[in-house]
């Protein structure tokens, strides 16, 4: 289901300028709601659908965009990079297992990917607010962690039946035209 060698035409960087939008549109409708957001769930997909490299340039461009209208500071550099690693870690830990990983581990670790990202957050942003303020910060923002991760447990319920078979679709009709 992933395209191994992917020239950047003009079907996949349409493909990943719209996965851009639905991030950043979601997070501005979900704006109301602390943390709670389908943004991870969506890099999750994304990057067992196509790949890591998809999923870096959908979670860079996504947070950049959107931190445009919501607005910039410290936490930009520190998200990207928190969205970067959780690609990765999708990529490179859970992607070669995913055919042989229940549904429900997968609700489990959409979950947990929100309290990684949290302290991923707060690792990032500690020479900002003193390293030795380290755990303070990260305890203090365990509300909003635990928001994320169940609203990403609950977004992946909903679209993951949804956005694997579009994508699953995208990347079938990429091919035939290569081939």
């Amino acid at each position: 289901m992933a395209c191994k060698s992917k020239p950047l035409s003009i079907q996949r960087m349409t493909l990943l300028a719209m996965m851009t939008t639905l991030c950043q549109v979601s997070r501005l409708v979900f704006q109301f709601l602390p943390n709670v957001q389908p943004v991870t769930v969506i890099l999750i997909i994304l990057t067992l659908s196509l790949g890591i490299s998809d999923g870096m340039i959908v979670a860079v461009l996504s947070i950049f965009i959107s931190n445009i209208t919501l607005g910039m500071g410290v936490w930009t550099l520190a998200q990207m990079i928190s969205f970067v690693f959780l690609v990765l870690l999708t990529g490179l830990v859970v992607k070669p297992f995913f055919t042989r990983i229940p549904f429900v581990f997968m609700v489990f670790y959409a979950t947990l990917s929100g309290y990684l990202y949290g302290f991923i957050i707060s690792l990032v942003q500690a020479p900002f607010f003193g390293i030795q303020n380290i755990w303070v910060y990260y305890i203090s923002g365990l509300p909003f962690d635990t928001l994320h991760a169940i609203g990403n447990g609950g977004f992946y319920l909903i679209l993951a039946p949804i956005l694997f078979p579009l994508l699953k679709r995208f990347t079938e009709k990429y091919f035939a035209e290569k081939n």
